[in-house]
């Protein structure tokens, strides 16, 4: 059972491996040929720059945004535009200059942060999500418990009658059944009732 689970992960991992081999080789084929349409003036250098899409190298500093670490290690914006490196120029001269536009400190904290502290602080409705699940779930196991006393389990055994459980506490009376601390310690055997 072991042995064929792992030989099951293996082949699909053999496959999966093979299959991003594909998709990257077609992916640079298509790269090429992108460029090639660029050369040729019929894509827009906007929409289809033609450059090889590579996957993220988690050995660099990456953005993040996070409250407990508020500066992160690398810019939000890494390619700037010509706007955003005005902007950078600006800021490295008199701030006065680049406070007279109301609109200037915001795009400069923006280059630099993707949220404010009241942005990462605003609550969410993930709340609603989760709730709304766990009373799915709960609801579910309760169908599942109402099918299971209908359908699965037979009647409820005579045990359980009132008449039979009083005959069998006067039965484990009668026995005087552990007389120390038990059943029978609580009766008073006199007063044939319960010890108050």
């Amino acid at each position: 059972m072991l042995a064929t689970r792992a030989l099951s992960l293996i082949g699909k991992r053999a496959i999966s491996t093979s299959v991003c081999l594909r998709a990257h080789v077609l992916g640079l084929q298509a790269c090429a040929t992108t460029a090639r349409l660029h050369q040729l003036g019929f894509l827009w250098p906007e929409l289809c720059p033609g450059s090889v899409v590579k996957s993220e190298d988690y050995a660099f500093p990456a953005y993040v945004d996070r409250r407990d670490y508020p500066l992160p290690d690398v810019a939000h914006v890494k390619m700037l535009s010509a706007s955003q490196k005005a902007l950078k120029e600006k800021e490295k001269a008199d701030w006065s200059s680049l406070s007279r536009d109301a609109e200037s400190p915001v795009w400069v904290y923006r280059i630099q942060f993707n949220e404010s502290f009241a942005e990462m602080n605003r609550g969410t409705n993930e709340w609603k999500t989760v709730v709304g699940l766990a009373m799915f779930f709960i609801g579910f196991t309760a169908l599942v418990l109402i099918w299971e006393k209908s359908f699965v389990y037979g009647p409820i055994p005579h045990t359980f009658d009132r008449d039979w459980v009083s005959m069998q506490t006067k039965r484990l009376l009668d026995m005087k059944a552990n007389p120390v601390q038990g059943f029978s310690a609580k009766w008073d055997y006199d007063k044939n009732e319960w010890k108050k």
